[in-house]
């Protein structure tokens, strides 16, 4: 009886303390532009968690490493590729929950008022894992 309680013990243990990868995900995006009179700056972010992420030996610290390439989708279905691009590093002394990420651009007076459409491209160096995500983007006066 003493050793089927231990072995119970042992195997809920096990179940609660084994590790749970969580999935790589994007999330709370936001776009937004200021006319800047003949053109527009545009700021965008997007939040993930779910990362890889490498201890330093040295340091001991964590890190994560992230690609973000923004495509700009026009009011008339036409894309622009790559926009924006970047590579985001950090690092911390506990686990990173989660990442902000963000794209900030100028449009110059040939964009014209509408609806655009922002789309985040995501991708962890650490784990080759990638995810995309959009959002709406408002040009107006």
């Amino acid at each position: 009886m003493k050793n089927i309680i231990l072995f119970a013990l042992t195997l809920l243990l096990f179940t609660f303390c084994s590790k749970k990868e969580e999935k790589f995900e994007a999330f709370s995006t936001e776009a937004f532009a200021y006319d800047l009179g003949g053109s527009w700056e545009v700021n965008a972010t997007v939040r993930i968690k779910g990362f890889n992420q490498i201890i330093d030996k040295e340091t001991g610290n964590y890190a994560a490493t992230i690609s973000l390439v923004v495509d700009l989708v026009k009011p008339d279905s036409s894309v622009e590729a790559g926009k924006f691009s970047y590579v985001h590093s950090e690092t911390s002394k506990e686990k990173i929950s989660d990442v902000g990420l963000e794209a900030q651009f100028t449009l110059d007076s040939t964009y014209q008022e509408g609806i655009y459409k922002i789309i985040f491209h995501i991708k962890d160096a650490n784990s080759d894992n990638q995810t995309s995500i959009e959002t709406d983007l408002e040009l107006s006066k």
